[in-house]
Parts: structure tokens; sequence; C-alpha cells
């Protein structure tokens, strides 16, 4: 039998979101662990020096969080948007629009640690990832010429709260939400013969793309890249 998909391309799949789930459990479980082993957060948060060494860093960061409180407040925000836009734009889309904004996040923390002073910074979240989501979802919502208010309000509620609040990294969130944002555009606006092939170049050209930016940034530093 055929296939139903959405308006976005992805298939139409019945029953829990999965790959909002696994995420979320995947933080939770993560959360489990740092309680009893001390030693989970330091080898797995990003910072901008040891994740020169441990490119791991960049993404492992994103199912790390520092309280209870943080570990909530992402969970909540995460399965507020994450079935919706699991179920609109197809799980392959979804997972690759919330990990590659979960990269960006920690990129645009390497990008402004000189700026901020950020180069001794340890970073954990996944805050980028959700801002992803956020920017996302307003695309998602025009094109299917929904009322994106809603979402407007939420963003700048959230960003005002990365500014304002102590110990919060917004340049994480600001990566994040313009990464989803530009992802969420171009998966709700492809025209329909490219909706497949945009599924799996998107992704891949943007990861390149934080490549060459983390490499700048780090020969911006003195510190050699990856790629030359």
């Amino acid at each position: 039998m055929p296939s139903t998909r959405t308006v976005f391309g992805g298939r139409v799949r019945q029953g829990r979101p999965v790959a909002t789930l696994t995420f979320m459990g995947l933080c939770i479980a993560s959360y489990v662990v740092q309680m009893v082993d001390p030693t989970w957060l330091d080898r797995w948060a990003f910072h901008p020096v040891f994740a020169h060494e441990q490119p791991y860093r960049f993404l492992t960061a994103a199912f790390l969080h520092g309280s209870i409180l943080h570990l909530a407040s992402n969970m909540i925000a995460l399965w507020f948007v994450g079935p919706y836009l699991e179920q609109a734009l197809g799980r392959t889309r979804f997972v690759a629009l919330y990990l590659v904004s979960a990269f960006a996040g920690q990129v645009a923390v390497l990008v402004f640690a000189a700026a901020t002073g950020g180069w001794d910074t340890w970073v954990v979240g996944a805050s980028g990832a959700v801002f992803g989501l956020f920017g996302a979802i307003f695309f998602v919502q025009r094109r299917l010429g929904l009322d994106a208010a809603g979402i407007v309000g939420l963003i700048a509620i959230n960003v005002v709260i990365g500014f304002t609040v102590p110990n919060i990294a917004w340049q994480a969130h600001a990566g994040g939400l313009v990464v989803g944002a530009l992802m969420g555009a171009v998966y709700s606006f492809a025209p329909q013969r490219w909706r497949r092939a945009v599924a799996w170049v998107l992704p891949v050209a943007v990861v390149v793309v934080l490549l060459v930016v983390a490499q700048a940034a780090y020969s911006a530093a003195g510190a050699p890249g990856w790629l030359l």
C-alpha cells in the first residue's frame, strides 16, 4: 500500500511520537546517571577548549542538564512542540532538525566565546535543540495557514529569559533558533518534487557550514582546525 504523506513530505505515522520520546528518555536517563556518577557532566558537557579535541561534546551536551528544574523546563518545552513537528515533518526530518539545531547551539557558544569571555565556560542542556524546534514551528504554522502569533510570543518570552536570567547560554538559544528557523523554512516551502532530496541534503549542508564556522572560530583563536 502506498504510504500517506503530509504536506511537507513526511510519512504519516500512527501511535506515539517515538523520536520525541526517545530524546526525552535520553535526557532523563542521562540526568539519572549524573546523579550517581559525579564525573558524568565533565565527560560529556560542552567546553570550547576541550571540544576541539573531543568534538562529540558539541552533541552530547544537549542531553545533559544542570538541575532538575533545567531538565523539567526543557522537557516540557520539547513535549509541547515535539510531537506536533514529528508528525508534521516526518520522523527523519524531525530528528535531523533536532540534532542539527543542538549542534548549532554549541557552535554559537564557540563563535561568541572570545567576545563574551566564554572560553572557560561549561554548557549543558537541550535548549539549543528546543529553540530550533521553536524556529521551525513558526514556518510550519505559516505553511499551513495557521496563526503563528502564539509561537512568536513563546519565542520572545524565552529570548528575554535567556538574556535576563543568570547562567543561561543565550548563545546556544540563538544558534539553535536561527538554524532551526532556516531548516523549518526550507522543509516547509521546498517544492514538492524536491522534498525527498531536501530531507537528506539540507541537514548535511547545514552541518558542513557549521563545521566550517567552528573551524574558523578555532583558527581565529590560534587553534588548528579539523578540516584542513
